[in-house]
């Protein structure tokens, strides 16, 4: 079975005025399986730092604890915070350097820290890509077309959740592998704000 068939998802990452919103969506798929209709692909890295993911749920709990660790560690070496583009970096690296048996996923980080609101997309390997907005997953195709359509420089923050929302829910109404319901982190200065919203 390729990573295609089991990378099943619609994962979003929406930049706005003060801050960036990344949202998936909750079902888990293995093929043509549905294993869970309340997985978790968005997490909390540092209190303004955020990762959402397309792929495997392990291979997503397993980069999410060893970053949360360099992250704690950096805080503890430097007495600051790691900024968003720094760890996006690290992330990266670590992708890069498991690019023989990499994890089977794409990864979505965001974030906001005294340069402002940023957003980053990686592949398997490590392919840092900055954006404004950025879809992965197999209802990316779907999902891009809604933010390529909607989207515009200093959104508001409801805008930018509105979006997302809209954008995930178009890939859902499209795309077997994903659905069930909307996991959003809303990232500001101020911190993370989590919203799950139930599907039908």
């Amino acid at each position: 079975m390729g990573y295609q068939s089991i990378q099943g998802a619609t994962t979003v990452g929406v930049v706005f005025k003060d801050g960036v919103v990344l949202g998936s969506e909750k079902r888990v798929s293995y093929g043509r399986m549905v294993s869970s209709k309340s997985g978790r692909k968005v997490f909390k890295l540092t209190d303004n730092i955020g990762l959402a993911f397309a792929g495997l749920i392990s291979d997503m709990q397993s980069l999410v604890r060893e970053a949360s660790a360099y992250a704690n560690l950096y805080r503890l070496e430097k007495d600051r915070p790691i900024t968003t583009q720094a760890m996006a970096k690290l992330i990266s690296n670590m992708l890069f350097n498991r690019r023989l048996v990499p994890y089977l996923m794409e990864t979505l980080i965001g974030g906001v820290d005294p340069e402002g609101p940023s957003l980053y997309s990686m592949d398997l390997v490590g392919s840092l890509i900055p954006d404004d907005f950025i879809a992965a997953g197999s209802g990316a195709p779907v999902a891009i077309g809604v933010l390529e359509s909607d989207y515009k420089k200093d959104m508001s923050r409801e805008e930018a959740m509105e979006l997302a929302e809209k954008s995930i829910r178009a890939a859902v109404a499209r795309d077997v592998a994903s659905g069930n319901g909307i996991d959003l982190l809303v990232i500001t200065e101020d911190g993370i704000e989590d919203h799950t919203i139930m599907l039908p």
